[in-house]
């Protein structure tokens, strides 16, 4: 009898590894890890908070920069095509127009 319950337990426990667990396997609890909310907290201020202050500190640096040089205007058939007008405005200008960067149809406006 002793024999059995050895050669049965060593069974389930090989066989336990293969079959899948009849508990909770997405809950928290499941890896049996207790510190993982602590875990994540860390991971938020030691990882994420410092990447998001480097993002903004290359944000920064690079609108320090001088004025850029807008490309050369060249009227191409297929853009900026004007079936009809914007709805507002006069429309010939689009909802967000910048002057230097957004070219008319005819060309950039201040040359």
């Amino acid at each position: 009898m002793a024999s059995a319950v050895l050669s049965a337990s060593r069974v389930s426990g090989l066989l336990g590894r293969a079959l899948p667990r009849v508990g909770r396997p997405m809950s928290s609890g499941a890896h049996g890890e207790e510190g993982s909310a602590r875990i994540w907290k860390a991971l938020t201020y030691f990882v994420a908070l410092p990447g998001v202050g480097v993002s903004m500190l290359n944000v920064f640096l690079k609108s320090r920069h001088e004025e850029h040089e807008r490309p050369e205007f060249v009227a191409y058939p297929h853009l900026r095509i004007r079936t009809k007008p914007f709805p507002w405005g006069d429309g010939n200008h689009t909802l967000f127009h910048n002057p230097h960067m957004n070219p008319l149809p005819t060309g950039y406006e201040d040359e």
